[in-house]
């Protein structure tokens, strides 16, 4: 895959299945919703749209109220990737179509993280999944997610490599609204290990 750097005008922020249900099962969740909460925040300052899916609600309950979804994009599905046919509709919309970058986080990492990034990129799309900010209920299942993610062509970093790469400069006007989100840092006991 050709390198891709990430810009504003050409990113779309994918939030997947960080739901109520999941804050006791998975692996490091605390981490996750920690930089999901970053993540939706630096939505809104750099004009990105914020896509978010809920799992079969029903059952697994909503996002978590620490994260702000409004204004966001939100689908239900029952299905484990993301790309549902309404995601995809909304994805093709003029507003939409020139954003072939998305950048994915969330639940579970080895489940529907894992098809959406497959999804993506056999669509064209160039992905970029946020080490610290996917996980699973077992360590193990995440590594693997993350190792196959990387061999079909994804980018795997981190939360603060992508701001930092959407804003390229210090000069950037809203430079020190994000530098300020970068220094949130989760509890310590809630780091995630790399591959």
């Amino acid at each position: 895959m050709s390198l891709v750097r990430l810009k504003p005008s050409g990113t779309v922020f994918f939030c997947c299945d960080v739901q109520e249900r999941f804050r006791t099962l998975c692996y490091n969740m605390a981490h996750v919703i920690h930089t999901s909460k970053q993540m939706a925040a630096a939505a809104k300052t750099l004009g990105i749209p914020l896509l978010v899916t809920e799992q079969y609600p029903k059952a697994l309950l909503h996002t978590v109220s620490e994260i702000d979804i409004s204004g966001a994009q939100k689908f239900e599905k029952t299905q484990f990737s993301m790309c549902i046919p309404e995601v995809w509709n909304w994805m093709t919309t003029k507003e939409m179509r020139d954003r072939r970058s998305v950048v994915l986080f969330g639940i579970e990492a080895h489940v529907c993280v894992q098809q959406t990034a497959l999804d993506l990129i056999a669509a064209g799309y160039s992905v970029h999944v946020l080490a610290d900010g996917v996980s699973s209920q077992r360590a193990l299942d995440r590594s693997a997610a993350l190792q196959r993610m990387q061999g079909a062509g994804a980018v795997v970093t981190t939360s603060e490599s992508v701001l930092f790469e959407l804003m390229k400069t210090k000069d950037n006007p809203v430079f020190k609204a994000i530098s300020e989100l970068s220094k949130e840092r989760p509890p310590p006991e809630n780091q995630l290990s790399s591959l």
